[in-house]
């Protein structure tokens, strides 16, 4: 079969059209109205001449018109392109340019910001609407109204032929720097992050028993809370990835933890998608301070990706739910999945470092001369993972050759930065981004694995660790602490809780009290913030 995602979507909606698939709001579609909306914005969006290749920028909250315009745009072999509705004029107007969009799907709301930079985009020539009770000013913008659009567009599916070929882009803005749109061929990250090889067993899908065979041949489907936005990649594979097995998805529209148990009971969720401490914390507890608000027993799994996911908030999840599955799973936009950790009670102990978990297919270490490093050898290097990787960034050919490297073993990686060691069991510890290593005195700190000893304390809420320049040391280790409500500590007992999980010379020197921790929606750290913090030029708040 091919590995198209147009094509995965529609098995799954042949495979049981009358299930659930998705719910947002008061909107509740089965597959078959799922794929019969996104087939007819597909051949709308076919009449205003987008076909293979062009780019549809998609820039809304979570809504069902995010997904349907997701699907619709790989049905006429479009490339739907993410947008962070938080981005400002001038962030917007670079994501505009640099993805040379031709269409772009919208929230009312953010019409204003639109039209201020309208004219950044040198190629857009259709602009649709998705209505909002703003009732926001339209002025400047010639947009049709998205319901209109749907029912322009015929429901049949005589698409062209799709290939595994067809591409698919995620801009991803990572730490530091602006956003980049790496570039994937849809059959390479089916297989790294869409369910193509299953992240567990490392087995691989078949033609002879595809997932919509499974989706068909199961009792009925399970529930998945997809608390992130979909404008970064967490939550778009696990939507998809979902659908491809016949599972039904509950979208949060924005992230409210009273809303996630709310939720919970009345879909009856199985499962719920997170992006570490970010959100995880708030949610439990909520229902700590409300233990009787909801019946939420039929909650069997807690997923986490993308943003450290500390013991301390996994182990009250545990205290709560005693049969709780908790999944820890790493990767990135440039790589897909990495590795993965299922975490029982008292399970949850640091080695030094980031998650610990156990690796995923075609993962090595690299050392500096991009020799493999041999797995349970204590060594630390940079990750790379080979197989089913990207083809590049998006006009910049430089980023990509300093990325998707050759390395001495003739095999091609994806090498984003991320460093990482070698457990002796054969586990791999992430320890963090290379770009935001602390150099003191010669030794090599890596932010995450401060913050994670540090977070293991019961009276943060949550933390980000940087360099700060030292006459001595060359820089030395600052924290940026928000605290829990009510709770605080001083430098001296923070740092005699880390010396229990790191060595020494890591634990910070001085510590900086704030209000909140600043964070990208997807739980992302905003170092270039806390950096600044840390130096005295700006407050927390």
């Amino acid at each position: 079969m091919s590995y198209n995602i147009a094509d995965l979507f529609e098995h799954a909606a042949d495979a049981v059209p009358e299930r659930l698939a998705l719910v947002c709001d008061d909107v509740r579609l089965t597959f078959r109205e799922l794929d019969d909306r996104a087939s007819r914005l597909a051949h709308f969006l076919s009449s205003e001449g987008i076909g293979r290749g062009d780019h549809v920028g998609i820039y809304a909250n979570n809504s069902a018109a995010w997904v349907e315009t997701m699907y619709a745009s790989f049905k006429a072999r479009a490339i739907p392109i993410n947008i962070n509705f938080r981005y400002i004029e001038g962030e917007l107007a670079y994501i505009l340019d640099n993805a040379d969009l031709k269409a772009i799907v919208f929230d009312r709301r953010f019409a204003p910001r639109l039209a201020a930079v309208r004219d950044s985009a040198r190629d857009l020539q259709t602009l649709v609407r998705v209505d909002d009770p703003t009732g926001t000013d339209l002025s400047g913008l010639d947009a049709i109204d998205y319901e209109q659009a749907v029912a322009a567009g015929s429901p049949a599916r005589d698409f062209a032929e799709r290939s595994p070929d067809d591409l698919y882009v995620l801009y991803t803005g990572g730490t530091t720097g602006m956003p980049k749109g790496v570039m994937w061929r849809q059959e390479d990250v089916f297989m790294a992050l869409g369910g193509g090889i299953d992240q567990l067993s490392g087995v691989r899908v078949s033609d002879d028993h595809t997932l919509a065979d499974q989706a068909a041949e199961s009792g009925g489907a399970l529930v998945f809370l997809v608390i992130p936005p979909l404008m970064h990649g967490a939550a778009q594979w696990a939507t998809m990835g979902q659908h491809f097995r016949g599972n039904t998805i509950v979208l949060l529209p924005s992230f409210d933890p009273a809303e996630v148990w709310r939720l919970v009971e009345e879909y009856q969720i199985n499962s719920l998608i997170i992006t570490g401490d970010a959100m995880g914390r708030p949610i439990i507890e909520w229902l700590e301070d409300n233990p009787d608000a909801h019946d939420v027993s039929s909650l069997i799994s807690v997923s986490s990706s993308a943003a450290i996911f500390s013991p301390t908030v996994k182990d009250r999840f545990l205290d709560r739910f005693g049969n709780l599955v908790i999944t820890d799973s790493i990767g990135s936009t440039e790589s897909g999945f990495n590795g993965i950790a299922q975490v029982g009670k008292g399970q949850t102990q640091l080695k030094g470092g980031g998650p610990t978990v156990a690796p995923g297919p075609d993962l090595v270490i690299l050392d500096e001369h991009l020799e493999v490093i041999p797995e349970g050898s204590s060594q630390v290097g940079r990750i790379g993972r080979g197989g089913n990787i990207p083809l590049g960034y998006y006009k910049d050919e430089e980023k990509t050759r300093s990325t998707f490297v050759v390395a001495a073993d003739g095999r091609r990686y994806s090498m984003p930065g991320d460093f990482a060691r070698w457990e002796a069991d054969g586990h791999m510890t992430l320890l963090g981004r290379g770009s935001v290593s602390i150099n003191s005195g010669g030794e090599k700190i890596y932010p995450e694995e401060v913050e994670q000893a540090l977070k293991d304390h019961p009276a943060v809420f949550d933390c980000l660790v940087v360099g700060v320049p030292d006459d001595r040391w060359g820089q030395r280790v600052a924290a940026v602490v928000q605290f829990r409500k009510g709770r605080s500590a001083g430098l001296e007992e923070l740092c005699e809780h880390a010396r229990k999980h790191i060595a020494g010379y890591k634990v910070p020197r001085e510590m900086h009290q704030v209000d909140v921790v600043v964070r990208s929606p997807s739980g992302k750290p905003d170092y270039p913030w806390a950096t600044r913090v840390a130096r005295g030029e700006l407050m927390g708040s």
